[in-house]
């Protein structure tokens, strides 16, 4: 393989995560006209255009064998239907930088889906990890002398929208290894699509047709299908396969940070010093866990979200 400039590789891992913290903020200002149905959906359907004209382009698109289809329709239902589901709906409660601190946790809940599914080894540092991050979330979510500053029911569904990442990740330890990561993630976008499209019908058709079309808000939709769910996944898997699985997935741990810097600087969400301490003390954990956790889990990584 042919060796990359360190620079480019940094460039590419950091992209992806800029790219995956504004998507909670362009989540939001989508949110504003449009349903939670009404982005995903739209979102997914550009998305998979998208990565069929990449795949096609670059000779890259692998079509599934008949028993390839029950992992990837499991795959799809657990993320992304099962997970845009908590995350979109949970975004209408609460904000982006706590959003993504609660999302920013799933790496941690890897190893535990590892013994449960796989019998892998967790660690005293895994577990001291776990519990650091959660000591960070309290502290970015409860204000003390106040109590909870965020939504407890947007909180409980970014945490659903954690754990049904977790579920994603144990069904794509077993999906076959012939299919590339571009393929799987068209496929699966393809098919939680379908997923969302009754559901969109049925409940935010009428909304969406009887909404004034507004610009801004379709401009953060398509921003979502091409920078957060393409690019950004074509710049991470990239500097994965360049600078590998561990030196990439550190990168992953920077997305609470970049998303309460774009949340205050675009949508004007306030930025105080116990949440700063608290994303701090998320980001130390992650890292505290995943130093030993690298070493030992060879299970799929968690790809960033979202």
């Amino acid at each position: 393989m042919e060796k990359q400039h360190p620079g480019k590789l940094y460039a590419a891992a950091l992209g992806a995560m800029i790219c995956f913290s504004l998507s909670f903020v362009w989540f939001k200002i989508a949110n504003i006209s449009y349903g939670p149905l009404t982005i995903v959906f739209f979102r997914l359907l550009a998305s998979s255009l998208i990565l069929w004209i990449v795949n096609r382009l670059t000779g890259r698109l692998v079509m599934p064998v008949k028993k390839d289809f029950r992992y990837l329709l499991l795959l799809a239902f657990f993320e992304p239907f099962l997970y845009f589901m908590g995350e979109s709906y949970g975004l209408q409660y609460i904000s982006p930088t706590v959003a993504s601190v609660i999302i920013g946790t799933i790496p941690l809940f890897a190893p535990l889906a590892g013994f449960l599914f796989f019998r892998e080894k967790i660690s005293p540092r895994n577990l001291l990890g776990i519990l650091l991050s959660f000591l960070g979330v309290i502290l970015v979510i409860y204000e003390f002398g106040v109590g909870l500053t965020a939504s407890p029911v947007g909180v409980l569904l970014q945490f659903s929208a954690v754990f049904s990442a977790i579920g994603y990740t144990v069904v794509l330890h077993k999906i076959s290894a012939r299919m590339n990561n571009l393929s799987i993630i068209l496929f699966q976008n393809i098919l939680g699509s379908l997923y969302f499209a009754p559901f969109w019908l049925a409940f935010e058709y009428r909304g969406f047709v009887q909404t004034p079309f507004d610009p801004k808000a379709m401009l953060a939709i398509g921003e979502l299908a091409v920078f957060a769910s393409t690019l950004a996944f074509i710049f991470f898997t990239y500097s994965v396969r360049h600078m590998g699985i561990t030196r990439s997935n550190m990168f992953v741990n920077f997305i609470p940070v970049f998303t309460a810097l774009f949340a205050w600087l675009i949508l004007g969400d306030p930025l105080s010093a116990q949440k700063i301490l608290g994303i701090v003390v998320v980001i130390t954990g992650l890292f505290f866990a995943q130093m030993k956790f690298r070493k030992s889990y060879e299970g799929p990584d968690p790809i960033p979200r979202t």
